[in-house]
């Protein structure tokens, strides 16, 4: 009697999957689903939400447009795939190789990158946000500064401060960053760090003549020397007036 049911749900799952993909290859979908093994196949606009394809070969598959929310990638070949517009969100990607993969405007958010192998591939428009892994030669510093202060501002501080550090290690005159980081380890109340970050920043502004920047700077360092039982004499550039409130100081920055 369990056995049936089983076999019953399975059925439906796949014929559900299947239902969904008018555009995609009958023949290719059921292929994968069995065997894993798909290279060269018509997949797009295919829902495959939360299947598990580790190890899978879909090398040069066409997978425009596919639902992959979710999946397990992992180890997959998807070398020379055509993943423009898919969804990826929240997908596991460690190891894969996506090798020439064109993945212009793919949704990788919260997407699993550690050792993905991304050589060669066009990531023109695609959202990485909340990715962990990002390998730093597909990203500019810029890009890492930006998704740090996204994460800043939804209160993902150990994110943002991660996000921060990469953009620094490919910029490391970033002055904007340093200063960043320095008000997301305020936030989390490393002090320390922030203050360190806070002096760098102020050095970096002070060498490229940044006044605006230097002037943020120097305030916040005053805010961070000042014992908690104490407040910045009302004369003084206090951190706090000087950016109205530490969630919008990040924001501030994004010019730097």
């Amino acid at each position: 009697m369990k056995g049936n049911i089983l076999a019953t749900f399975v059925f439906l799952l796949i014929f559900s999957l299947l239902s969904k993909v008018e555009a995609a290859n009958y023949e290719d979908m059921k292929q994968l689903l069995a065997s894993k093994q798909c290279s060269q196949c018509l997949l797009n606009n295919a829902g495959l939400v939360m299947v598990n394809l580790a190890d899978a070969d879909l090398s040069g598959a066409n997978l425009t447009g596919a639902n992959l929310s979710r999946a397990n990638l992992t180890g997959a070949d998807l070398r020379g795939a055509n993943l423009s517009g898919a969804s990826l969100f929240g997908v596991n990607l460690s190891g894969a190789k996506l090798s020439g993969a064109n993945l212009t405007g793919a949704d990788l958010r919260n997407t699993f990158l550690m050792n993905t192998e991304l050589k060669g591939a066009n990531i023109t428009g695609a959202n990485f946000q909340g990715a962990v892994g990002i390998p730093s030669q597909i990203a500019k510093a810029e890009d890492f500064y930006a998704w740090g202060l996204a994460d800043a501002e939804k209160g993902n501080l150990k994110a943002a401060i991660d996000y921060f550090s990469q953009a620094i290690a490919l910029k490391p005159d970033y002055a904007g960053a340093y200063l960043a980081r320095g008000v997301a380890s305020y936030q989390s109340l490393d002090r320390k760090s922030a203050l360190e970050d806070a002096q760098k920043a102020a050095e970096l502004f002070t060498e490229t003549k940044n006044t605006q920047g230097l002037k943020t700077a120097q305030a916040f360092i005053i805010e961070l020397k000042t014992p908690y039982t104490e407040k910045v004499n009302v004369g003084k550039p206090s951190f706090m007036d000087f950016v109205g409130s530490l969630g919008s100081i990040l924001l501030q920055f994004l010019p730097f």
